[in-house]
């Protein structure tokens, strides 16, 4: 049975640096690479002020300097952006205050393929940055 995505935002996976021997995605061979954790992710999203915004590459280089890294996996980050963003959806369809749930919306454009793959849809994504002014 595949894992919730509660269960894959609790996963015991620790964040890891690490130099890549071969040019991944848009790093180049020898880089120092993180790899951040669902959590690690939600927190980021977390200290986005409202009506703030950052874009995902943005995003990689600041969690890349805060770990002492030269950049963050693109493909990791995208996938645990994902999962933070379809927590804190379930937690709002469950009747959490949306001040309450990480606002993922500060990070994910309606424009983004990952926001056509969210359970929330396009059209909840635009909502919230029209609310916040974004």
């Amino acid at each position: 049975m595949a894992k919730s995505w509660l269960e894959k935002f609790h996963s015991d996976k620790k964040p890891i640096v690490k130099v890549i021997d071969k040019r991944f995605a848009d790093m180049p061979e020898g880089t120092k690479m993180f790899i951040a954790t669902p959590k690690i992710v939600d927190e980021y999203i977390n200290h986005i002020p409202k009506g703030g915004q950052v874009d995902i590459t943005t995003m990689r280089k600041d969690l890349a300097a805060e770990y002492e890294a030269e950049m963050t996996c693109p493909v990791t980050t995208s996938i645990f952006l994902r999962i933070a963003s379809e927590v804190a959806y379930e937690k709002y369809t469950s009747g959490t205050s949306l001040d309450e749930v990480t606002p993922f919306w500060r990070v994910i454009t309606p424009k983004l393929p990952i926001a056509k793959k969210l359970s929330c849809g396009v059209d909840f994504i635009r909502t919230q940055r029209e609310k916040e002014g974004i």
